[in-house]
């Protein structure tokens, strides 16, 4: 089957376009974006059926180039910083273009190896790719007349459906999208969150149960115990919404990242021997091609010649972009010694991210982790990288230059994180569905070239209309840019001489305790207590984590129900596509609305009901909510028991 088209790359970076103006306007709206992997095959199956003689492959072409450039878009996580401290005023074109892209592609090159570590050496359980794959067998093979693939179809449109619709009622603001209450309790204060969000059901159910009991248990700790601590030990003065934000914020997130970090590293450890492996594959796979012997399509990577070439001829541009971004200010003095030190962090850092989020996605999905998390780390090495050279400067010139530099540099080691965090995904699907590892690799690279190009000009447009928050002249509808105000803070903290360590040590310490009973609980044979999943748990906003344990343990309930069922594995598949449409359905009205809300101007363009009905609208949302869940796992057990 053919795989490699040209209307394929045509659609694809269409599609590539659409997704990653969206993620950006949403990540600097809310701080959160949103894998497009499934959207972009539900809409490649749609145009290319019309167009005739489509086929799975190429289907999964079009979805790896669309959703490589979508998730580079995280890039606005640290770039924004830059026009926050009052460095840039905007964000020139191919300075923010070309850090994108090498950024990007050597992302795709860290990957290579990796496939053969984490998705076809390893049990994690990918979830955005196997629904992906999901999505693609059933849109490819339904038409042939197979019953099963009928149903399954149908149990996915059905999801998309329902997961939609509610997303619509919400945009209108008949029922509510989230709660969120804070209250004292004593001298201290807490609170409560969700999102009604379908998506988050979705993804707990193809996660699992035990990552679901992971984020549980990291929720419950943040909120229980470390924010009520921290507010009274700061005092309650005022509202509790200002206080307990601002706890959280500055201060619980930072032991988040802590227990990420250190739960980042024994990942790194525990899997360094498999990475080891399948780099010695690789070779070893490059060296038998040259032997004139055929591999499996499956097996046939990017040769790792051509992997260890790119990623030695990139430091020649690295170096020419850090040069011309540090003109002028203190790194240029001592070009020589910092170019070289940022140049050694960006490649060692870079490979280091590539293998934590490859590991994180696989275990919770692109879209659910937390990538800003990362890149709190990185900034931290980078900060610390100028402080070990330059010290803590008192002057306010030089102190701004050497942030901005560090959040440069960041932002480069930032774009290997968000495409490793993509790529195995695809790398999953493209393996599920047959496809040839190396083609796959080209297209993502198409994706972030793409990718790269759309992102300066959306960046400098909505800099334009909005701002930032916290910006001279930003006015009341200033984009907030929550995680580019917490990274760029975080580095003038370092560099600055201001930044609590407690807090991160703190978070080192939760995390080695949960390291401690999570190998325990495997060498007992028990369920696994992810800790990277705690890490989460505690970073995240409860707001995206909640539901994650509730979809968790509704899928564990239907894949029992499977386990009794004639068909097993049937049943469980269509468990899967349900929860798969669930992700699709709010996934294409994301883009849909983005669209429209940057069309219009208006940040409720669907709204239908006034302020006096958001009351009602809170009690419907979770009896709506509810009753579509129930509607929805009880249509799919019929069809998968006929």
């Amino acid at each position: 089957m053919r795989d490699f088209t040209l209307r394929g790359m045509a659609l694809g970076a269409v599609i590539t376009v659409l997704f990653t103006t969206a993620n950006v306007y949403l990540g600097l709206k809310v701080g959160l974006t949103f894998a497009t992997s499934i959207p972009a095959a539900v809409i490649s199956m749609a145009l290319l059926r019309l167009l005739g003689n489509s086929n799975i492959l190429e289907n999964n072409i079009v979805q790896t180039i669309a959703s490589a450039a979508g998730t580079l878009a995280a890039i606005i996580f640290v770039l924004p910083g830059l026009v926050m401290i009052g460095w840039w005023q905007g964000f020139p074109y191919w300075m923010t273009a070309a850090a994108c892209a090498i950024g990007g592609i050597l992302g795709v090159m860290y990957s290579i190896p990796l496939r053969r570590a984490l998705v076809t050496g390893s049990d994690l359980p990918y979830p955005e790719g196997v629904a992906a794959a999901e999505v693609l067998k059933v849109g490819s093979t339904s038409q042939e007349g197979a019953e099963e693939n009928a149903r399954g179809l149908r149990v996915i449109v059905w999801a998309g459906l329902v997961s939609a619709g509610f997303a619509v009622l919400a945009a209108m603001k008949l029922v509510a999208s989230h709660v969120a209450v804070r209250f004292k309790i004593g001298s201290a204060a807490t609170g409560l969150s969700a999102s009604f969000s379908m998506a988050l059901i979705g993804i707990g159910h193809l996660v699992g149960l035990s990552v679901g009991i992971a984020m549980l248990l990291g929720t419950a700790l943040c909120w229980a115990v470390l924010v009520p601590y921290l507010t009274a030990q700061r005092g309650v003065t005022g509202s509790a919404d200002q206080v307990v934000a601002a706890i959280f914020s500055h201060e619980v997130r930072f032991i988040g990242a802590g227990t990420i970090g250190i739960a980042a590293i024994w990942t790194l450890l525990k899997i360094l021997k498999p990475i080891v492996s399948g780099v010695k594959a690789a070779m070893a796979s490059a060296q038998a091609r040259r032997g004139g012997a055929a591999l499996d399509v499956i097996e046939r990577d990017l040769p790792i010649g051509i992997v260890g070439g790119t990623v030695v001829l990139s430091l020649l541009p690295i170096a020419a972009l850090l040069l011309w971004f540090g003109r002028g200010g203190p790194v240029a003095e001592h070009a020589p010694v910092v170019i070289s030190a940022t140049l050694v962090y960006v490649v060692v850092a870079g490979a280091l991210v590539a293998a934590v989020c490859g590991y994180m996605a696989g275990l919770i999905g692109a879209s659910n982790s937390p990538i800003s998390g990362v890149g709190i780390l990185a900034i931290l090495g980078a900060s610390l990288l100028l402080v070990l050279y330059f010290g803590q400067s008192s002057d306010a010139a030089t102190s701004r230059a050497l942030v901005a530099y560090a959040l440069f540099t960041t932002a480069l080691v930032f774009s290997i994180a968000t495409i490793s965090n993509d790529n195995l995904q695809d790398l999953k699907t493209g393996q599920l569905v047959g496809a040839t590892p190396w083609r796959q690799q080209v297209a993502l690279i198409l994706g972030v070239v793409f990718g790269s190009l759309v992102i300066p000009p959306v960046l400098d447009l909505l800099n334009t209309a909005f701002g930032f928050a916290g910006t001279p002249g930003a006015g009341p509808e200033a984009l907030a840019a929550p995680q580019a105000a917490l990274i760029s803070a975080l580095a003038t903290g370092v560099l600055g001489g201001s930044l609590d360590w407690t807090l991160i040590g703190v978070g080192c310490g939760i995390g080695m305790i949960v390291i401690l009973i999570d190998e325990a609980m495997g060498r007992a044979g028990k369920m696994r207590l992810p800790p990277l999943g705690v890490g989460m748990g505690i970073y995240l906003p409860m707001s995206m984590t909640l539901l994650i344990p509730l979809g968790a343990a509704i899928g564990w309930a239907y894949d029992r129900w499977s386990d009794r069922q004639s068909r097993p594995e049937f049943a469980k598949r269509m468990g899967v596509l349900a929860a798969t449409g669930l992700i699709v359905g709010e996934s294409l009205f994301g883009v849909v609305f983005a669209g429209i809300v940057g069309a219009t101007g208006n940040d409720t363009p669907l709204r239908v009901v006034g302020d006096d009905f958001a009351s009602m609208a809170m009690i419907a949302s979770p009896v709506v909510f509810v009753l579509l869940i129930v509607r929805l796992y009880r249509r799919t057990m019929l069809a998968a028991s006929g």
